[in-house]
């Protein structure tokens, strides 16, 4: 029940598209040559297409040369190599039936893979379109239950996306309010409405249960808006709706009483009666006002019904999905104001990004079983993906394609290589919101951060070329990672909602699932390498130097110098200007960039009195970047905690961003400086340092996806205090992060305009030290710009 079950004479299979569109085949059916495992969903309308391919792309890699061998006449550090790596990416295609023909011809000339036999097919429509594709693609159709495909669909996005749901608000500054999804998903109310309602209690993966439903749906909303406008698609029906008044049809509270009904507490405005007035008016109604009427009249219903069962099985998650919703704003709205009414307030309505693969998603996890998919994290390829986008539905298909553009909507999902779980130690799982500041929702800080990233884009690219001398289809390459990422920002710019929330972090990471398309795995490969081989050099200095303090002085030093370290960022344009002008900057100097005290967050003393106390029992640090940062700055904040009897878990990228280290550098950044310091080195042997991956390739930090091997790391060494360093991970993103033990966030503002917006400067200072609620001598320690 996808979609409503009529199919329009406009859209049927007879009707193909005009052979002298060319398809894009790089932007919609990707990797199709490597493709196997198909699935298909096809609706009154739309078809969406899934299938699973293998995915070869460049990975880069470090290895450690043995010093005490033949190479260690070589001055390098380490070795880094650009590998061919072989990963799963699921696709998704959305379009319309209009285009079945020509798309299964596509996939039958490019389709290199003959191991495939079958294809998994849902919807209305899959029986209507069984012998067209099995004589295009030669594949048994294997049909599905529409309903079982429905639910393990929405499990999944719901799972694996984590901006997947929200909430429509159509005259807020930002339309879509994105909700964090909880940990445990079940149990919720889908309400499913395509020409029928189907009101379904899911409790679990493989539990779920039809408790009610309605014949009034989407395709009575059709039927008689047919009827009634003349008007035969569902589209331009709601397009009329969007443009009528339906206080000219319906009769109002206030037309029959002369306004609210107080005792009853019954607005003025309320609708006593759907199409009311035009049993006694003596006029011609327009088909908007119709449309609207009749939109209203449904909506209310169908809202009515989902709240009455909500409240019957005490269920506070209701997602709305189907033909009828169809990211349509004019049905969202009216479904959202029907809730809220009906339970004022109590309960939203909530709507899917990708509420119209769900269908093909649940087919192809049935076809997919032996693989067990579930067992995997994926994660939403943003190169790959054309988002949510605004819905006009004023160009019909035969328009569009006399127009010469292919109406295709993508979604493409990476599986990861690890598990992702959340953090044990976040007081609240379930309301836990990652990123500071919603760019959909800020307007004037979208502007600011979506110039940032196209100003800082040549240099981008230029570092990119930068880290493969060697290889001189770079170029062309580059360019095509200029072009691509450049086109998501002017998406964004115009559809901030597209990916979900709009946040520094989204983009950052869009521009590194950008560089990894177009294989540059790690643009800054080289400038790390160099700048952790001149820190190394320096480090035995710089312990001598603490060691001679006095211990107070020492600790003040400490943080100084992970501050200091922290000012090493390429990622931060008034940083990276500094380090490419002047390739003498060096720790000292930073030092002296920062700013005095009072810091703009100023918890120091309140971190000092508690390192009077006892030792904690293990700190978790996630650490920021390469070079000065970890090896001048982190390495003698961790010796120190060694030292005191603490044991440190250091948790650090996957996968390479920016300069951030990766965990594959620090194990090898960990040995050298192992053989230079005997406490690190005992730290190692002892087994109380550890190095872990964090499960993120993001110069942010998501706490609620991180690899599953670090969350028990964290359990069994029973973590009690969690060290964030670094602006991406502790104030764009984690900055009121709330834990349920202690917390430090150490950081530089290296961006002008965000340290004005908090009050400060350039260079100022965040040290942000917490305690959960509830220790009284630690409740003022917690400050806030």
């Amino acid at each position: 029940m996808a979609e409503c079950g009529g199919v329009d004479s406009n859209t049927s299979s007879g009707h193909t598209m005009d052979k002298s569109i060319t398809l894009p085949p790089d932007e919609i059916f990707r990797n199709l040559e490597n493709a196997k495992r198909f699935a298909i969903d096809i609706g009154g309308s739309l078809t969406k297409l899934a299938y699973y391919s293998t995915v070869q792309h460049k990975v880069a890699k470090v290895r450690s040369f043995d010093h005490t061998a033949k190479e260690a006449a070589c001055d390098k550090l380490y070795e880094i190599s650009v590998q061919e790596e072989v990963t799963a990416r699921l696709h998704f295609i959305k379009f319309e039936n209009a285009y079945i023909e020509t798309c299964l011809d596509f996939i039958k000339d490019h389709l290199v893979n003959t191991e495939t036999k079958v294809i998994k097919a849902t919807g209305g429509g899959a029986h209507k379109f069984k012998e067209l594709i099995e004589k295009k693609l030669g594949l048994k159709v294997d049909k599905e239950d529409e309903m079982t495909c429905l639910i393990k669909g929405c499990n999944f996005v719901l799972k694996n996306i984590p901006h997947e749901a929200f909430v429509y608000a159509k005259h807020a500054d930002s339309e879509f309010r994105f909700q964090t999804t909880n940990p445990d998903i079940f149990p919720y109310l889908l309400v499913n409405i395509g020409s029928g309602v189907s009101i379904v209690k899911v409790e679990s993966e493989d539990k779920f249960e039809r408790i009610g439903g309605s014949s009034i749906g989407g395709g009575t909303f059709w039927g008689l808006g047919a009827l009634l406008t003349k008007t035969k698609r569902f589209d331009e029906l709601l397009q009329l709706a969007s443009k009528g008044q339906h206080t000219s049809v319906d009769m109002l509270v206030k037309d029959i009483y002369g306004g609210s009904y107080g005792c009853l507490g019954l607005t003025g405005d309320l609708i006593a009666s759907s199409f009311g007035k035009s049993a006694t008016a003596d006029k011609e109604f327009s088909k908007e006002d119709m449309a609207k009427s009749l939109l209203h009249m449904i909506s209310n219903d169908i809202g009515q019904l989902a709240c009455l069962y909500a409240k019957l099985h005490n269920l506070s998650r209701v997602y709305f999905g189907g033909f009828f919703i169809r990211g349509h704003p004019v049905t969202m709205h009216t479904i959202t104001y029907s809730i809220n009414f009906f339970t004022k307030g109590e309960v939203q309505a909530l709507f899917l990004r990708h509420e119209g693969y769900l269908g093909a998603i649940g087919a192809f996890l049935k076809g997919a079983e032996e693989d067990n998919p579930n067992q995997y994290s994926w994660g939403e390829n943003y190169a790959g993906s054309s988002g949510l986008m605004s819905v006009s539905p004023e160009m019909n298909p035969m328009q569009r394609a006399r127009s010469g553009t292919f109406p295709f909507d993508m979604l493409e999902m990476d599986r990861l290589e690890r598990q992702l779980v959340n953090l044990p130690l976040l007081q609240d799982p379930s309301s836990y919101i990652p990123d500071t500041v919603d760019l959909t929702e800020d307007a004037p800080a979208r502007e600011y951060w979506l110039y940032c990233f196209e100003d800082a884009l040549d240099g981008v690219v230029k570092r990119a070329l930068a880290s493969q001398p060697d290889m001189p289809e770079a170029a062309v390459r580059a360019e095509k990672f200029r072009q691509k990422y450049l086109h998501k920002l002017q998406t964004l710019r115009h559809q901030p909602f597209a990916y979900g929330s709009l946040t520094v972090r989204s983009l950052l990471d869009t521009r590194e699932h950008c560089l990894n398309e177009f294989n540059f795995p790690d643009p800054y490969s080289k400038i790390k390498e160099r700048e952790n081989d001149v820190a190394l050099r320096y480090y035995q200095k710089a312990v001598k130097a603490l060691e001679e303090l006095s211990c107070e002085d020492r600790q003040f030093a400490l943080v100084r110098g992970v501050l200091a370290g922290n000012v090493f960022d390429w990622g931060a344009k008034a940083v990276s200007d500094v380090l490419e002008s002047d390739p003498e900057f060096g720790f000292e100097e930073a030092k002296r960039q920062l700013e005095e005290r009072p810091w703009l967050v100023d918890s120091y003393d309140q971190w000092l009195e508690r390192l009077k106390g006892p030792p904690h029992k293990c700190a978790l640090f996630f650490v920021d970047n390469s070079g000065v940062d970890i090896i001048l700055g982190v390495m003698p904040f961790v010796r120190e905690l060694l030292s005191r009897g603490t044991e440190v878990v250091l948790a650090s990228n996957s996968g390479p961003a920016l300069n951030d280290v990766t965990n594959g550098e620090l194990q090898i950044l960990t040995e050298r400086i192992a053989a230079m310091d005997p406490v690190i080195q005992a730290g190692l042997r002892e087994d109380r340092l550890t190095l872990v991956q964090s499960g993120s390739s993001s110069p942010c930090l998501d706490l609620s996806r991180l690899d599953k091997v670090l969350a028990m790391v964290v359990r069994e060494r029973q973590t009690d205090l969690v060290i964030i360093e670094g602006m991406g991970r502790a104030i764009h993103t984690n900055y009121y992060a709330m834990l349920s033990c202690e917390s430090l966030k150490m950081a530089v503002i290296k961006n002008s305009w965000l340290a004005d917006r908090l009050g400060g400067k350039l260079f100022s200072v965040v040290f942000k030290y917490e305690v959960p609620a509830g220790r009284p001598d630690q409740d003022d320690a917690a400050l806030t710009p």
